[in-house]
């Protein structure tokens, strides 16, 4: 067994399901969309992507793409909340948290394909 590559997908599923978390519920109400989850959907998509820049396959350039995606995404999300509480001094409404959740799920979605590109390739190299 690989530990580098046990670590590596630990991560990649990991990204996935933090961001799923944070996505899952009804989109305008704010009270099922936690600050923590969001911000600790950033940090392990971080630390996912700082783990796909040593591939240099053509694979490897995709999961790094899918990564980049997800984090400026999540990085979005954050700000439109951010902006929302701490610049406008406003509470969190159903429309902002609407966009929100909606931004984080674009990544979502490209940690969905990072996640079916690592079941690929592991496919492939188990044949």
């Amino acid at each position: 067994m690989n530990l580098e590559k046990v670590i590596f997908g630990f991560f990649i599923i990991l990204a996935c399901t933090l961001n799923f978390g944070f996505v899952i519920g009804e989109i305008d109400r704010p009270e099922l969309h936690h600050a923590s989850e969001l911000f600790a959907a950033i940090v392990v998509n971080l630390i996912a992507t700082v783990l796909k820049f040593g591939d240099r396959t053509h694979i490897g350039a995709i999961h790094l793409a899918t990564s980049l995606v997800a984090l400026m995404q999540l990085a979005a999300a954050s700000i439109v909340w951010g902006w929302h509480l701490y610049v406008s001094h406003l509470a969190m409404d159903g429309q902002t948290i609407s966009v929100i959740v909606s931004i984080a799920g674009g990544a979502l979605l490209a940690n969905v394909i990072s996640v079916i590109l690592l079941i690929g390739e592991t496919l492939k190299q188990s044949r």
